[in-house]
């Protein structure tokens, strides 16, 4: 048996007590107050099973292991050179992708988000304002 299989074993035998003790060593805080123990269990087992996947003990670790490993899903890749257009209040505006960024009206952007809040004066999702998301 593998020394998580075990962990996650002995888990399960734990009362509630030893089990939120074992949640202040994981988590660094006391468990949400009035938590049953089979929460405890479930998040427990996730903890250690995510720290062997990771091979980080410490949950800030693990956290920011997980942020840098998630890829934002911000609708499809586009190419440089690819050029979106969007008509707004009877006007044509033509956006084209750089390799680092965004050019419109001669001017380069980090985000579509800003040229989205440039064109309309609010704030707008520039994905969603270019029609690549829904």
């Amino acid at each position: 048996m593998s020394p998580v299989a075990a962990e996650l074993g002995d888990l399960a035998q734990l009362d509630r007590a030893a089990l939120a003790e074992r949640w202040v060593r994981a988590f660094g805080c006391p468990p949400p107050r009035g938590s049953r123990s089979q929460l405890l269990v479930l998040a427990l087992a996730w903890q250690v099973q995510m720290a062997d996947l990771l091979g980080s003990g410490s949950p800030d670790r693990l956290l920011r292991s997980l942020r840098r490993s998630s890829v934002p899903s911000s609708g499809p890749a586009l190419a440089p050179g690819t050029r979106l257009l969007r008509e707004w209040q009877g006007r044509t505006h033509q956006v084209t992708v750089l390799a680092s960024g965004f050019e419109w009206n001669g001017a380069q952007y980090r985000s579509l988000s800003a040229i989205a809040r440039s064109i309309t004066g609010t704030a707008w999702s520039g994905p969603l304002f270019f029609g690549l998301r829904r």
